[in-house]
């Protein structure tokens, strides 16, 4: 990527201008990285998909190259996202979405919400919360979360900490210890006060997200597509990790998921095992998850 202008397009969905790209040709699937992301960190998978699928990815507001967005973001909002960027690209087509972390909340919000528009799911080291219910006085904490943005980026903070910030959560994240985005791009990101306030307004109103992917699933059941639930393993058995394995495996179950267990991987899957998440990708197609039992065998 040169210094000037970055790869894709800028489309104006919602409202908000925001940085797409669509490669390759086939069906075609949506890839949204966890919190405080870009669409940079699918870059290892991207080739194994490519030459089989349309391989869609964007920023949300705020966050890799993408404008900023006054309204905090819901479930719902998220959804609507997703369907506005397939619309703009012309391609209203079912989709196979894929949700890392807390996209993982958008892409699942998408299917309940978009039965019509998806072809699969595929749920990567996704964020789990149980019974989730808002926290308490969400209007001051959104207050908050734009007052503390704006005091980080007044005190020029976002250049000197965000792109070292960065490098040291991907290194914690990832059993590869190492973060293959080139410097230039982390800083020309993570050095903006936008992704700062973008990032800290995703964490503010994580579990507000959490509870309303709740009530969407009471109320708007999972269409019945191949849906995959792909949890990393350090292979430490530490008690934190089997905690939140069974947490992977009971939305699982909850989903009606094919659960594969990946190891050895960190949080970051699509550095550490691109290849099981182009897999899971490729193979959604190819089968029902009521045919193959939770926790069966890897369909690569």
């Amino acid at each position: 990527m040169s210094e000037g202008r970055p790869p894709g397009r800028m489309l104006r969905i919602g409202g908000t201008a925001l940085h797409v790209l669509s490669e390759g040709s086939g069906p075609a699937c949506v890839l949204s990285p966890g919190l405080g992301m870009g669409w940079f960190d699918w870059d290892p998978v991207v080739p194994l998909l490519t030459p089989h699928r349309t391989v869609v990815r964007f920023d949300r507001p705020g966050l890799g190259f993408s404008a900023p967005q006054t309204e905090p973001p819901t479930a719902e909002g998220e959804a609507a996202r997703i369907a506005g960027v397939l619309d703009a690209l012309g391609l209203p087509g079912p989709a196979t979405v894929v949700g890392h972390s807390l996209a993982g909340f958008h892409a699942e919000a998408f299917a309940r919400l978009h039965p019509e528009r998806t072809a699969g799911l595929v749920l990567v080291d996704t964020s789990v919360e149980e019974n989730a219910r808002p926290l308490p006085a969400r209007a001051l904490r959104t207050a908050a979360a734009r007052a503390r943005g704006h005091a980080f980026t007044t005190a020029g903070l976002p250049r000197t900490l965000g792109p070292a910030l960065r490098r040291l959560a991907v290194r914690a994240s990832s059993v590869e210890r190492a973060d293959p985005v080139p410097a230039e791009l982390v800083r020309r990101t993570y050095g903006t006060g936008r992704v700062a306030r973008a990032l800290l307004m995703e964490n503010a109103r994580y579990f507000d997200v959490a509870a309303e992917l709740e009530h969407l699933r009471a109320a708007h059941p999972l269409p019945p597509v191949p849906t995959h639930v792909l949890a990393a393993s350090t292979g430490t058995d530490s008690r934190l990790e089997r905690r939140r394995l069974t947490r992977q495996r009971t939305l699982a179950t909850l989903l009606d998921a094919h659960f594969t267990t990946i190891a050895p991987a960190g949080h970051l899957l699509m550095y550490d095992r691109p290849e099981a998440v182009a897999g899971a990708v490729l193979e959604a197609p190819r089968f029902h998850p009521s045919t193959v039992p939770t926790g069966g065998p890897a369909p690569w």
